[in-house]
């Protein structure tokens, strides 16, 4: 058995008692204790000279009072990753992002610098600020559709699929150039508020075998520990994140159907309107706290 397969075997075997122990804690009695409880911890994340907001009040409606980076949560060994790009793994789909974004592709001969030029200027928001509402489809776009969308209609090539590399990469880049600024949706425009509704009503629907919600880890259990795992809030300012325990960079929506999988319920498709609504919500959520992308996550 490769290392890498040995990994993921192993990943999925501790999945399974993880979701096991949330599953018995929300249904444990008086004196059956489960779950440990700790706190974050209170360090600063400084990323290339600049400070990040890993913390800071929640919006109004929000239901808990403050909102948290998934990096406060993390073993020291794994912040201290995040916080040096030279150390950090998926700088090196950053900077594959960079030659794609660089690249001519497709019948019209462009790439992306064809039309938004220097990333950095033009770019340097849109990892903040997506999900965007799109009037043309008439529904909520995240910057995954939005490449994909460009390379069609732009450039005449080939949308990317689900998880291509590519994509990680691209998408990477084009949201590692807003690394610092704080997350904000305009839930305003169009039909955003509507699509909002059912990512939250998707939020706290408890599916599965096991039964459980997004809310059953991320609200009621963060930080508590099940056996060697600290839940967060599940905050998703640094996707695509690098996760250890994969060895690669993992997607949101693939983060999102791989939580789903674990309560044992049917997986919906990626970029699918019910996980759509869901990035929505979640991305408000963590109004306020900066776009870490890549994250580093165990």
């Amino acid at each position: 058995m490769s290392d890498r397969r040995g990994r993921r075997l192993a990943e999925r075997c501790h999945v399974k008692r993880l979701s096991w122990a949330i599953a018995l804690a929300a249904a444990a009695g008086p004196g059956m204790v489960v779950l440990a409880a700790d706190g974050p911890v209170d360090d600063q994340l400084v990323i290339d000279g600049r400070e990040m907001i890993t913390r800071t009040m929640a919006p109004a409606g929000h239901p808990l009072p403050e909102v948290l980076s998934g990096w406060l949560f993390r073993e020291a060994e794994t912040r201290a990753t995040e916080a040096d790009s030279f150390a950090n793994p998926g700088m090196l789909a950053v900077e594959r992002g960079e030659e794609l974004w660089n690249t001519v592709d497709g019948s019209a001969g462009k790439s992306c610098t064809s039309c938004h030029g220097n990333a950095a200027d033009s770019m340097k928001t849109v990892g903040a600020n997506y999900p965007k509402w799109d009037a043309a489809a008439a529904k909520p776009v995240n910057v995954e559709l939005q490449i994909n969308k460009c390379r069609v209609a732009q450039m005449g090539a080939e949308a990317y699929g689900f998880d291509a590399p590519d994509q990680l990469a691209l998408t990477a880049y084009v949201k590692h150039q807003a690394l610092g600024t704080p997350m904000h949706l305009d839930l305003a425009a169009g039909d955003m508020q509507s699509w909002w509704d059912k990512g939250k009503a998707v939020y706290y629907t408890r599916m599965g075998q096991l039964n459980l919600a997004c809310a059953s880890c991320h609200e009621a259990s963060t930080g508590k520990y099940i056996r060697a795992d600290h839940l967060s809030q599940g905050q998703v300012n640094g996707f695509p994140t690098y996760r250890f325990n994969t060895g690669g960079m993992v997607s949101l929506h693939n983060r999102f159907r791989g939580c789903i999988r674990d309560t044992r319920a049917e997986m919906p498709k990626a970029f699918s309107d019910e996980l759509l609504a869901l990035e929505v919500y979640v991305t408000w959520r963590g109004t306020g706290l900066s776009v870490e992308t890549p994250a580093v996550r165990q």
